[in-house]
């Protein structure tokens, strides 16, 4: 018995639930926290089955290793433009697994985000309330006084926390710059350029602390890390991959200072490729395959996601040659948008 349909849309109750072959590796979620410090895991692979998958299946282009190492040995950012599903973010991942740089830091970019957003954020409500709670207790008076407790509201955005003092660097995933405000590209330039930067709110309260020194929570986990006087100075400038879908230009200053790679539709060899990394050898079907997307491709309407999609549903739901080939070519156009994000 085919083992498609598993839904058949006759309201009738059934498990066929049960007959679902295994999903495909990049939405095999396994529910389970990464433990570890940054930098700590053997292959510095992202915290998600699907980060992970991304990360080592990575086909990358003798032009993207050369300007990757460019970005490394220069200290520069690396903008990445090119279509959706071309693997610009994926990027990021396969550079971080193989360099061993540990969890790759990411800030989603969006219309309303601002500089301020990937530096760090303040509760100053929490703080307020926090303080009218200690008020009422004579014995946490001298502490409230003195405002030692500003670092308990206050986190260390994507940004911040890659510009830490680390011995090796992180990579930053700044995703999607070109939707961004005017202004955002701008005001990166100098803390780039710099590697460094002030929170206020730290610098003040500093002068009153005996030793300057903050405790404040870095991104993505519960450590603490120490920042003297409200001051942040990179070490190891970090890994920097800023991606665009082209959507806009960019200011003359702000390109000057970024070494950047556009990032191609596949050919015919670098999807099999592709294919062979996600989904093992490709079949003759398979080529099939890879050949009507090539076609569909030079129009613009289909990424690669929506051909791993459909080769992965080919080869999992065991119809005939007749009706294989009339799933595959009505559902592949489907099976993914090529407006959103890479997904490999």
């Amino acid at each position: 018995m085919p083992l498609w349909p598993v839904y058949t849309g006759m309201n009738e109750p059934h498990d066929g639930i049960e007959k679902l072959p295994p999903p495909p590796p990049w939405r095999a979620f396994d529910g389970g926290p990464v433990l570890g410090a940054p930098g700590a895991s053997a292959d510095g692979a992202a915290v998600s089955p699907d980060r992970m998958h991304r990360a080592e299946t990575y086909q990358a282009t003798e032009q993207t290793v050369q300007l990757v190492n460019a970005a490394l040995y220069l200290r520069r950012p690396l903008l990445v433009t090119g279509p959706p599903g071309t693997g610009k973010s994926s990027l990021a991942y396969a550079v971080a697994r193989e360099l061993r740089l540990g969890p790759v830091l990411r800030w989603n970019i969006t219309s309303r985000s601002t500089l301020h957003d990937g530096l760090y954020q303040y509760d100053p409500l929490s703080r307020l309330y926090a303080a009218r709670q200690e008020a009422a207790r004579p014995d946490r008076a001298e502490e409230t006084a003195d405002g030692s407790g500003i670092e308990h509201h206050l986190r260390l955005g994507p940004l911040g926390t890659a510009l830490l003092p680390y011995a090796r660097p992180r990579a930053l995933l700044i995703d999607e710059i070109d939707k961004s405000d005017l202004d955002l590209p701008n005001d990166l330039l100098n803390v780039l350029e710099e590697g460094q930067y002030e929170i206020p709110e730290l610098v003040r309260a500093s002068r009153l602390a005996p030793d300057g020194i903050a405790e404040v929570l870095a991104d993505g986990t519960d450590e603490r890390v120490p920042v003297a006087r409200g001051r942040v100075r990179c070490r190891a400038f970090p890994f920097v991959v800023l991606t665009s879908n082209g959507e806009r230009e960019f200011p003359p200053a702000f390109l000057r200072r970024c070494v950047t790679l556009h990032l191609r539709q596949p050919d015919d060899r670098h999807l099999a490729e592709i294919v062979r990394a996600h989904l093992g050898e490709p079949d003759a079907y398979t080529q099939t395959l890879i050949e009507r997307f090539l076609a569909r491709a030079g129009v613009g309407d289909l990424a690669t996601d929506q051909l791993l999609n459909a080769i992965y549903l080919a080869r999992s739901a065991d119809l005939d040659a007749g009706s294989l080939d009339r799933l595959a070519e009505q559902l592949m156009p489907y099976l993914g948008q090529s407006a959103q994000p890479d997904a490999f």
